[in-house]
């Protein structure tokens, strides 16, 4: 019944915002472009946490420090410089009379790294955001007095009231490599389970502090890293770790009161930790571990088998085990970001049929009713098998989710993924267990891409399309709806390397 009712709002509100750009003459020839290219085609893989980062698309190859190192000058001459433009359109569709959203962002950026020297190297990056033309996304929804949520992180969440030239310094960083050993320190982009790029919107999370990666044999690897700084995805400003937290919406407490915790966490930095055992082809085993100082210990162990007595099959299993540290962040239990109680622990199982032009997953995720699952949304996504775009299960306890994924590749270079997820949180008043106020819900979601070849070599094409539904029949409070359930999302989104 709600598709029935709400298909035909959802294309009457695009229809709306064509129109708009043909008034103002803003790109809407651009935009049909876009949506005509998009629809032929589909983009390559989006960023998976276990992967290296790959926002600028040309990295310095690791086989480079092997050239003359006689001089610090042609270090720098020989180094490598990359661009990188992005357009990304935005539309949010809520049931009713609530409020409706679009945004179109614009951005480019250049990175600057130089060849080796003695085995050091150093990095620049940053990038430019403009505004083409979006709603007014600071304004509050009349029905519920709450402002967007998706849109406004293109630009930047902290200050809703700023769309116009919005730059970031995003990297800056000195590098050490020695045979297997790097270390990087500075400015950077890194991808773990717990602070990852989270690649969604304009530009990813970013990190401050030192990093080291090691491989000690064909089997074993290890990773490290003191992080002191973040630069959350959807803002321009670079906080301190403890001062990021709470950049994002807060929700409420375990007393159902507005948490109270941003600005005011102690905590001097987090250290993370991995070690990777590929124990034989087709058996890996990870452990991570993130220490945030007095707030939190947070442990994942994943076991990942591959063609299964030689079948197509590939099997998961992965589980996570949270703690407090410390005093949770604040000694007022007001202030304290972490609440729990008792140890929060997570299992999931993830088992995927690989038929090399088609992939199917089927994915389960449990959170127990220890309390929260709680890691900052500053710094990145959940790692569950059962995380969907445009949503997440942080910030809850006693969840079960189950997710069914497809995904076809076509023309090389082109994908289409096709999903849907069953999330049973608790409901929206069972505050101990639910920070965010979100019901259950439902997630459908199709993902196109495509990296296009030729002479149009160089541009990626995404088109992403999500509608969240509530799982009950219940009459919902309009403030548990907003931009969560009854709501259709659209992403259009363009990448130029260079």
């Amino acid at each position: 019944m709600v598709w029935n009712l709400r298909v035909p709002e959802y294309l009457l509100s695009v229809s709306h915002t064509f129109a708009f750009f043909e008034r103002k003459r803003v790109g809407f020839s651009f935009m049909m472009c876009v949506f005509i290219l998009a629809l032929q085609h589909g983009l390559a893989q989006h960023q998976e946490l276990q992967e290296k980062p790959a926002i600028w698309q040309s990295k310095i190859e690791d086989s480079r420090i092997k050239q003359d190192t006689s001089s610090f000058l042609k270090a720098f001459q020989r180094g490598k410089m990359n661009g990188h433009i992005r357009y990304f359109f935005s539309q949010t569709t809520n049931r009713g009379d609530l409020s409706d959203y679009y945004a179109n962002a614009l951005g480019g950026g250049i990175r600057f790294e130089t060849d080796a020297w003695h085995g050091f190297s150093s990095g620049i990056s940053g990038f430019y955001i403009f505004n083409l033309g979006s709603s007014s996304l600071g304004q509050k929804d009349a029905a519920t007095g709450q402002i967007n949520r998706y849109e406004l992180g293109l630009f930047d969440v902290a200050n809703p009231s700023n769309t116009q030239e919005i730059n970031r310094l995003e990297e800056l960083f000195l590098q050490y490599r020695h045979q297997n050993t790097r270390i990087i320190a500075g400015r950077q982009l890194i991808n773990t389970p717990f602070i990852n790029l989270q690649d969604g919107r304009m530009r990813p999370t970013a990190v401050e502090g030192i990093w080291t990666e090691h491989v000690l044999s064909s089997r074993h690897q290890l990773q490290a890293g003191w992080i002191y700084g973040i630069a959350p995805r959807g803002t321009r400003t670079w906080y301190s770790l403890a001062s990021s937290i709470g950049v994002y919406a807060s929700g409420v407490g375990i007393d159902g009161v507005k948490s109270n915790y941003a600005g005011n966490v102690n905590a001097r930095g987090a250290a993370l930790f991995n070690y990777t055992y590929k124990a034989a082809p087709g058996f890996t085993a990870t452990y991570w571990h993130l220490w945030v100082e007095n707030v939190m210990h947070t442990g994942l162990a994943q076991l990942d088998f591959k063609n299964i007595w030689h079948s197509p099959f590939h099997i998961s299993l992965q589980s996570i085990l949270q703690t407090r540290s410390g005093d949770g962040g604040n000694p007022d239990p007001g202030k304290r970001y972490y609440t729990n109680e008792k140890p929060v622990w997570t299992t999931g199982l993830k088992v995927v049929l690989d038929r090399k032009v088609w992939n199917h997953t089927l994915a389960f995720n449990y959170i127990a009713a220890g309390g929260r699952y709680l890691m900052p949304r500053e710094w990145g996504r959940d790692p569950f098998f059962t995380f969907l775009p445009r949503e997440r299960n942080e910030g809850f306890g006693d969840v079960f989710a189950a997710v069914l994924k497809s995904q076809f590749q076509f023309l090389k270079k082109g994908t289409l993924m096709m999903a849907a997820g069953y999330f049973g949180l608790p409901g929206p008043e069972n505050v101990r267990m639910n920070k965010y106020g979100m019901p259950p819900y439902g997630q459908i979601l199709a993902d196109t891409r495509y990296r296009l070849q030729g002479v149009w070599k160089g541009w990626e094409i995404q088109v992403l399309y999500t509608y969240k539904f509530p799982l009950h029949d219940s009459v919902l409070p309009l403030g548990y709806q907003l931009n969560k359930v009854n709501m259709h999302l659209t992403n259009v989104v363009c990448n130029f390397y260079f």
